[in-house]
């Protein structure tokens, strides 16, 4: 077919054609690349759907089917829609030794180690005591039942009425906006002290002399009132575990 190898060797680089990949009839080689039937012209964007005809005597119209059918596994969640948290005010129950006039020992803060006298638990779940603030300078607080030492060691304040307003808002501190920080001011600054204020020496006030009477009505009221100004205290070889309150 060729008359010499050198022709041969010009028709083979003109055809594409090596020693490997030999054509197998004239213009096509073994392993050529084919001339890719239904390629879509430079520039143009692939189509993602494409229209079909519904059947059927009583249908109509056309549908959009997917060129490429997607997987089969299905994301659980393809676009998660933001949901505001509704979040309950869920608190533990009241422990059944804290019981309105139970004397307990205060565990932790600025009054720790004093006995105090639990009066209510608020609607947030926090407890209501007082020391009462004459006898060991501890007033109103909100405590987390956590803190507290239930003794068997209680006051009848059955007579005591703590006013509505004395709820959680009410011991909530308001932050005043500090000025902005101007040359030389750094040092001058002070940190606010907490003053109470007069309403809250007045609700003390009331609430204390009720408690105050309830306790002279006792006839051990000497006894019991230097037990709620003693602060409680551990000596060698006491354990708390063995202790009973």
């Amino acid at each position: 077919m060729y008359p010499n190898n050198e022709t041969r060797a010009r028709a083979c680089y003109i055809m594409g054609e090596t020693e490997g990949n030999k054509s197998v009839k004239a213009g096509v080689v073994r392993f050529g690349k084919g001339k890719g039937k239904g390629k879509r012209k430079s520039g143009e964007k692939p189509k993602t759907f494409i229209e079909k005809p519904i059947g059927g005597e009583k249908n109509g119209g056309t549908r959009m089917v997917r060129v490429k059918k997607l997987p089969a596994y299905y994301a659980p969640q393809l676009n998660p829609k933001k949901r505001t948290k509704h979040t309950k005010n869920t608190f533990k129950a009241l422990r059944s030794s804290l019981t309105p006039g139970t004397v307990c020992i205060l565990l932790a803060g600025i009054h720790k180690g004093k006995k105090v006298i639990f009066l209510k638990q608020l609607a947030g779940g926090l407890c209501l005591i007082t020391g009462p603030f004459k006898i060991n300078a501890c007033p109103l607080r909100r405590v987390n039942q956590i803190y507290l030492i239930a003794t068997a060691t209680k006051v009848d304040i059955s007579g005591v009425t703590v006013p509505d307003h004395i709820n959680d808002k009410y011991f909530r501190r308001f932050k005043a906006k500090r000025a902005k920080k101007e040359e030389g001011d750094i040092f001058e600054q002070k940190q606010e002290k907490y003053v109470p204020s007069q309403e809250r020496k007045n609700d003390q006030d009331a609430v204390d002399g009720l408690i105050l009477e309830a306790i002279k009505k006792r006839e051990d009221k000497k006894m019991l009132f230097g037990y709620l100004g003693t602060p409680f205290g551990l000596k060698n070889r006491l354990y708390p575990h063995r202790l009973r309150f």
